[in-house]
């Protein structure tokens, strides 16, 4: 059975970080492209963060500089390390697995806010 399970997710005020955690199973992590998306109310669901098989990393030009994505192996799990949060940065973020299948996260919950 796939699980891929985010947390780390909560309310931080302008300026904070968050770091987020997809712990994964049930498929071959190392396998597999690992990404964040995140979705705001009333807006679709954009890509935040991409890394590869071989570690190489993607940003969407909203987070680039601010956010860091990383996978470590040995405990299938990706991360998604957060700073200099803005409002606009409160969405849901999911954590996604693509390779020969496609695999979601249930989403973990970001506010930024004061």
């Amino acid at each position: 059975q796939v699980q891929l399970v985010e947390s780390g997710g909560g309310l931080v005020q302008p300026g904070g970080s968050l770091r987020l955690s997809c712990v994964t199973s049930g498929f071959t992590f190392s396998s597999y492209a690992m990404s964040w998306y995140r979705q705001a109310p009333g807006k679709e669901r954009e890509v935040v963060a991409i890394i590869t098989q071989g570690s190489r990393t993607v940003y969407g030009d909203a987070v680039k500089g601010r956010f860091t994505i990383s996978r470590d192996s040995a405990k299938n799990t990706v991360y998604l390390q957060m700073s200099s949060l803005k409002p606009e940065d409160t969405a849901v973020y999911y954590c996604h697995a693509a390779f020969a299948q496609s695999y979601w996260g249930q989403g973990t919950q970001v506010t930024v806010s004061s």
